[in-house]
């Protein structure tokens, strides 16, 4: 009886020592893994405060610096550190709002109840707005090709050119407006989605500045 009983308690004993075994290894798996894992966390979260810093203070130099990293910082992870990114992704940024203004404005033309004059200021506006939304594209192509480009301040210069143009007309389609009787709701709605779309095309403008300096 009693070899049985020592026979069982070192039966029992392995038994305990292999469960005790399994558990460590367990835990020390786990502990192993969890560092990873914040580490993996810990750098994405630095990483996206660090693309984030970068278009903070490139936004700093903008027309409207609020705006601009507002519109921008959600692609942080897209620009990285990158000016010629940062452009590009303002470009597009620009162009897409310019899609959505002439978009608006071409709803408000069919509004019952306006007057040929009205009609007429809000078509040359929609217009206007398709010219500027093309200008953006030209300089969108032209940005397309200035990577590794020998003659970089060139074609900086052209971008410049074109984003200028395509505020300019952004500006007269509001300037239509002055002086003359239109719909107040179609007067207001108008300019206010002219007023952002500016906003971010001088942005656009103003950030050439980042790609100049590294030119």
């Amino acid at each position: 009886m009693e070899a049985a009983a020592r026979s069982w308690r070192r039966s029992s004993s392995s038994h305990s020592l292999f469960q005790f075994f399994i558990f460590s290894l367990a835990i020390l798996l786990l502990m192993l893994n969890v560092p990873t894992v914040s580490a993996s966390e810990t750098t994405n979260k630095a990483s996206r405060k660090t693309y984030k810093s970068f278009i903070k203070k490139a936004c700093n130099s903008a027309t409207y610096p609020s705006d601009c990293y507002k519109s921008l910082s959600k692609y942080a992870s897209a620009i990285k550190t990158d000016p010629e990114k940062l452009y590009r992704v303002s470009l597009f940024v620009t162009i897409k709002a310019a899609r959505k203004t002439s978009f608006s404005i071409s709803t408000l033309w069919r509004l019952k109840g306006l007057s040929r004059t009205e009609r007429a200021i809000v078509r040359d506006c929609a217009s206007t707005i398709s010219y500027a939304i093309d200008e953006m594209k030209q300089s969108l192509t032209v940005m397309a090709n200035i990577q590794g480009a020998d003659h970089k301040s060139e074609l900086i210069e052209n971008i410049r050119t074109w984003v200028a143009a395509a505020l300019t007309d952004e500006g007269t389609c509001t300037d239509e407006f002055d002086g003359q009787k239109v719909n107040y709701e179609v007067n207001k709605n108008i300019k206010k989605t002219v007023l952002n779309l500016s906003k971010l095309t001088s942005n656009c403008l103003a950030l050439l500045n980042t790609l100049s300096n590294r030119s």
